[in-house]
């Protein structure tokens, strides 16, 4: 009996005194195998099992332990603050040690020469951005422009649209039809639906391929994780803001389980129309008013202009959108994972706010040009399977092939005043992508890697367009009267565009304080297009196909003299392979009407940057800067026609005779500046940041201003933090942008929506002023009610200052108070 009781308090006693603990991948919540686990004095080492399981009960209660492995950052604490189950990170909270995605492969930001931005799903929480162009817009170095509310076209370093990728979750968005000017794409992913976004400036096409000169902005929506037990987190959102009575809704399902996981989230938005600034500091009283506004909608006719009751209320700017996001995560094997992410976004019909308060007479308030001028629905839908292979071979220690199915669809509807004859443009894409990505370490100790993959992408574009004429019985449609022909916007007989590329990289840890990044890539670009119907615009062969080809390379170096200084250098080359936009295009704007041209040859960027930062008081504070020097060869601008005789040519569009201009290659320009950006952690409670962003660009041969230039900006911010309660304030600001820096050829800068100085002048520069200087300040605040419910509050443009973003044609929102609501179970 003795014997028996012995053993039981033996085990009892090994039982209280043991203690496992499990280890697991945050982001994916699956097991972490060797795990180096360790005391200060390294008199205890432990190694985590196959289960990721490690016994600890050998350390003492108040020993610091450190769990170390070679892909994950380390982590220590305290053995009384143990749970059952510690997560580690592939991301630190030390200011340089972030690790990005966005080359391909992930890396510390200490090892990456080029200047690179990143906002994390708390800072997405924090801006609350009504959409991810106004996420976008937070970014120190990168300017939005909106031609109308429902839209947002990011200009990094004084390149836009079809100059800048864009990217989500590894899958190229640019499509052969992404237009120069100005691009409305980025709003097709829900802010709600992103777990980060990652931005690197400057010409990336080793890595991305052809349109990545300006830079690349990589969106990564939240993903699903394991877990060891089952588990259902649901969250739900909801967002009101009364410059534009928007209402946002965000609900989302995460299931967790052992073998597989699966994340849903459904997020609508309604904005109502959008209400500009009352306070003119810029001192131009009816500059952006909207005195009259086109009330045709919804089969209602009217044939004059309505009067507004409320010139600062920006009528047909109110739109909706929907945004699905459904994603699988399963691990097929121990070295094989599957991602199946599958993506949809639909808006409603949206105004194109600019085009509906032109003017056949400047002078004029009521004459306006257009009666109705919207997009269609845009829709995108993504399909996209995506394997991620460990296999941990000398030739391929890691990888991801990425497969994607992409359909998009776009139109666009317009009618005149004083016109019956109403025109429809329907665009649809399908794209069909591969893109595989991988690297191995060609050292044991991973100071020398090498990476390298390929891609291939396959555009079919469908391009339709037609005419009804509206049978009309006052105020109502009741339907159409004939039908007529009109102009397609890309060829009518179908047209298609093919990408394949090879690419390899190299990275080199020279010693403790020096990295070496290179890489190469070779693309080519088949184009092919047909036109059918020439009742509008003749070309010599109906027929064309165009195949070009480009080497790219990148050189990179990263240099830390000391744990407090960083260094980088960057030679880079990048190119944009003409799209069926830049030679099919047919479309009117401001009395020109682009034509195709289809001896459109690509561009080419080279590029030099210099970078340096710089870490204060134990590394709480970073001063930064990136200075660059960027040279386009055979840049590819809108200008006139002419014909033998020297004249402007003369085309038809919808019934009328205007001048014709097309994408043409130039000479040689360039484009220069520099950003400087601040973070501080002043105290445990009280954070800084700040950023200011200059850039000029002109082209040799012309001398005259390139387009997309904005003119001097920057922003400052404060937060502070105390137990469940944030809050927060900014500064913003825009220099002004002098009439004589626009570029008039291409008509990207909008320069007559700038205010009139001299409505008499004959010269523009005479004429317009320009786009006048700008500050605003914000406030925000948000409280934790408990673990579950948060609220959150903010006050933009708390003066209610009226201004317009540069080339944009819609008045900025005056005075915004938001409240927002998130729970989460």
């Amino acid at each position: 009996m003795r014997i028996f009781f012995i053993i039981f308090l033996v085990g009892l006693n090994l039982s209280s005194f043991s203690q496992e603990i499990k280890v697991l991948d945050k982001e994916t919540g699956k097991i972490v195998r060797n795990v180096t686990i360790f005391n200060q004095n390294q008199t205890i080492t432990l190694t985590t099992n196959n289960n990721g399981i490690a016994e600890v009960s050998s350390f003492e209660e108040d020993e610091i332990i450190y769990f170390s492995h070679i892909s994950y950052a380390l982590y220590k604490l305290r053995k009384s603050k143990l749970k059952p189950t510690l997560f580690l990170t592939k991301e630190s909270e030390q200011l340089n040690e972030v690790v990005l995605s966005v080359f391909k492969s992930k890396e510390k930001s200490n090892r990456i020469a080029e200047q690179v931005a990143v906002l994390s799903q708390k800072d997405i929480l924090k801006i609350s951005p009504q959409t991810s162009a106004d996420l976008l817009a937070g970014i120190p170095g990168i300017k939005v422009q909106k031609s109308q509310f429902g839209g947002g076209s990011p200009v990094l370093r004084g390149m836009e649209s079809n100059r800048v990728l864009l990217v989500v979750d590894g899958v190229r968005m640019n499509n052969a039809i992404y237009r120069k000017g100005h691009l409305q794409n980025a709003i097709s992913i829900a802010p709600n639906q992103l777990d980060r976004t990652e931005v690197v400036f400057g010409p990336s096409s080793v890595i991305y391929g052809s349109d990545a000169l300006g830079g690349v902005i990589h969106y990564y929506t939240k993903t699903p994780k394991l877990s060891e037990e089952a588990k259902v987190k649901t969250s739900f959102f909801n967002r009101y803001s009364g410059v534009n009575s928007e209402i946002t809704t965000n609900a989302s399902v995460a299931l967790s389980f052992k073998k597989w996981a699966s994340f849903t989230s459904v997020s609508y938005s309604n904005f109502g129309d959008l209400q500009m600034g009352k306070k003119r500091s810029h001192g131009f009283e009816n500059w952006g008013k909207v005195f009259y506004f086109s009330e045709n909608k919804n089969s209602e006719y009217n044939a004059a202009p309505t009067l507004n009751p409320n010139v600062h209320l920006q009528k047909n700017t109110g739109y909706s959108q929907t945004d699905v996001l459904q994603k699988f995560y399963i691990p097929i094997s121990e070295n094989t994972e599957l991602k199946l992410n599958i993506q949809f976004s639909k808006s409603s019909n949206i105004p194109r706010f600019d085009r509906l308060t032109e003017r056949t007479n400047p002078l004029d308030p009521s004459s306006l040009k257009f009666a109705e001028w919207y997009y269609g629905p845009q829709q995108r839908f993504l399909f996209s399977p995506q394997l991620i292979l460990n296999p941990g071979e000398k030739w391929l220690e890691k990888g991801t092939l990425t497969f994607a199915y992409q359909n998009i669809k776009e139109s666009r509807v317009q009618r005149k005043f004083g016109s019956l004859k109403r025109s429809y443009r329907e665009e649809t894409v399908n794209l069909f992508s591969v893109n595989g990505d991988f690297s191995v370490p060609l050292t044991q100790d991973q100071k020398r890697t090498l990476t390298y993959g390929f891609e291939f992408a396959y555009n079919d574009v469908d391009s339709n367009s037609f005419g009804k004429t509206l049978d009309v019985i006052n105020p109502h449609e009741t339907g159409f009267a004939d039908d007529f022909l009109v102009q397609s916007r890309y060829p009518d007989g179908g047209s298609s565009y093919v990408s394949a590329a090879v690419y390899l990289g190299y990275r080199q840890d020279i010693n403790s304080k020096s990295t070496l990044n290179s890489g190469i890539r070779f693309t080519n670009t088949y184009l092919k297009a047909n036109w059918e119907d020439q009742s509008f615009i003749r070309l010599a062969d109906p027929s064309i196909s165009a195949n070009n080809a480009a080497i790219t390379a990148t050189l990179g170096h990263v240099y830390k003299p000391s744990p407090n200084w960083q260094i980088n250098s960057v030679l880079s080359s990048g190119f944009r392979s003409p799209n069926i936009d830049d030679v099919g295009r047919v479309r009117e704007k401001a009395g020109n009407v682009t034509i195709p041209n289809v001896h459109v040859d690509p561009e080419f960027a080279y590029s030099a940057e210099f970078g340096i930062q710089k870490y204060f008081n134990n590394r709480r504070f970073r001063f930064g800067g990136s200075v660059f020097y960027t040279l386009l060869e055979d840049y590819i601008q809108r200008d006139f026609v002419y014909n033998p005789d020297g004249s402007i040519l003369q085309v038809a569009f919808d019934g009328e005779f205007d001048n014709a201009v097309n994408n043409q290659n130039k000479g040689n320009a360039y484009i220069t500046g520099f950003t400087t950006s601040y973070l501080g952690k002043i105290s445990k409670h009280w954070n800084t940041s700040a950023f200011i962003t200059y850039t000029k660009g002109r082209t040799y041969d012309s001398k005259e201003p390139m387009s997309s230039i904005p003119p001097l900006f920057g922003q400052l911010e404060v937060n502070y933090t105390l137990d469940k309660f944030e809050f927060g304030a900014n500064f913003r600001f825009n220099s002004k942008k002098e009439i004589s820096d626009f570029n008039f050829t291409e008509g990207i800068d909008n320069h007559e929506l700038t205010p009139v100085v001299n409505a008499t002048a004959t010269n523009d520069v005479e004429k317009y002023y320009g786009t006048p200087s700008w500050q605003t300040i914000g406030i925000n605040g948000r409280y934790l009610i408990n673990e579950n419910l948060s609220f959150q509050a903010r006050v933009a443009n708390l003066f209610d200052e009226h201004y317009i973003e540069f080339a944009s044609g819609v008045s900025a929102p005056g005075r915004n108070v938001s409240v927002s609501f998130l729970a989460t179970f």
